[in-house]
Formats: structure tokens, C-alpha cells, sequence
């Protein structure tokens, strides 16, 4: 599978949220490897945006790494427990990034199953299959990602992004981005884009 390079982040970021969908994240660990297919995203586009961490050009030690070159990993806590993998996008200085907001797995199912749940895939009820990976923090979990992983360069060769499945455009599927409604006018922008697993 073909990684993505770095020219691919940087660009709108709109584009590259869109573009995102299908592709699959990869985790390799020593000869272990996890891959998932992501298929929900949400667009945060920098100082312009009121619901990006960065509005306004707020920079500070947590969203140093939207600052940096495309292709980054940000990941940050939420609620105290939770973690969230964003991809950083666009030239370096525009702090702008992709929030990765569902995926399914691909490879190594039941590794992910242990990281969420301590059981295999198998043992696991309806409910919690049906919600496996379906928002920011089970990702993370699932995926095993921490703040040890926050400014990771997704052009390695232990965690990266690569081709996947091809998405037509007739496929996405837009909406509103979750849990802003701080965020004025920028609440109800269509920046979600995603597509069924």
C-alpha cells in the first residue's frame, strides 16, 4: 500500500478532509500491525475558524504542532480521559488540521478489541461492536494513540496514512461538526464530511 506524501496535507484543508475518507491509518509495532479505514472526518480551518483551536491565531504549547509542516499528528485530550488524532494540513504557519471521527477496522481486529474492551472481538456485545470506533476517543483508545504520539510524523514508517479504498464524490456525505455549538456561525458549517463503513 502506498504511503501518502507530504504534498497530499498540504493543501485546503476542506480537500484533504474529503480525501481522507477511504484511506487507511496504519500502526506497526515491532512485526504487529493495525490498520483501520477512516470514514468520518471534520475540517478545522485555523484562525478563520471559530471552532478550531487555533481561532483568532491562539498559539500555545497544545496547538504548537498545527504551526508546523502538514503530515503532522495532533492529538490532544478531551474531558480529562479522552484522546483525539487530528492530521495536520496546508503550508506551515496556517494551523489548520482533519479530526479523524470514525473508522473500521481492516487488520487486527482483536488487538484493538484488548485496547477498548481487555477481550477479543468476539466476546464483545452488539452495542459495543456497534460502537467500536465510532468517534474521536475510541479511536484513539482502540488504536492505542496517547499524548506520546501528539507532533508523530505521519510520513514514518511505524504510523502513516496510506491509499485505500476509492470514495466517489457521490459517496460523501456532509453535516454539521459535533459538539461546537460554542462556535457561532461556524457550528453550522457542513465540514463533517463522511461515508458508510
Amino acid at each position: 500500500m502506498k504511503k501518502l506524501c507530504r504534498n497530499f496535507y498540504e493543501r485546503d484543508t476542506l480537500i484533504v478532509a474529503k480525501q481522507l475518507l477511504g484511506k487507511y491509518i496504519v500502526l506497526k509495532d515491532n512485526s504487529d500491525e493495525i490498520i483501520v479505514k477512516i470514514t468520518d472526518v471534520e475540517a478545522y480551518k485555523g484562525i478563520r475558524d471559530k471552532a478550531c483551536h487555533t481561532y483568532g491565531g491562539k498559539r500555545t504549547p497544545r496547538t504548537e504542532v498545527m504551526w508546523k509542516r502538514a503530515g503532522h499528528a495532533y492529538i490532544y485530550i478531551i474531558y480529562g480521559m479522552y484522546y483525539c488524532l487530528n492530521i495536520v494540513t496546508e503550508r506551515e504557519g496556517e494551523p489548520c488540521a482533519v479530526l479523524i471521527r470514525g473508522v473500521v477496522p481492516i487488520k487486527n481486529i482483536d488487538k484493538m478489541s484488548y485496547n477498548r474492551y481487555n477481550k477479543p472481538y468476539n466476546e464483545l456485545n452488539k452495542y459495543q461492536k456497534n460502537n467500536f470506533s465510532n468517534g474521536p476517543g475510541k479511536i484513539c483508545k482502540a488504536l492505542a494513540l496517547d499524548k506520546s504520539h501528539n507532533g508523530f510524523d505521519l510520513l514514518s514508517d511505524t504510523f502513516y496514512i496510506c491509499e485505500g479504498e476509492e470514495i466517489n464524490s457521490d459517496e460523501i456525505k456532509y453535516g454539521k461538526r459535533i459538539n461546537i455549538d460554542y462556535a457561532q456561525e461556524a457550528a453550522d458549517y457542513l465540514w463533517r464530511f463522511y461515508i458508510d463503513a
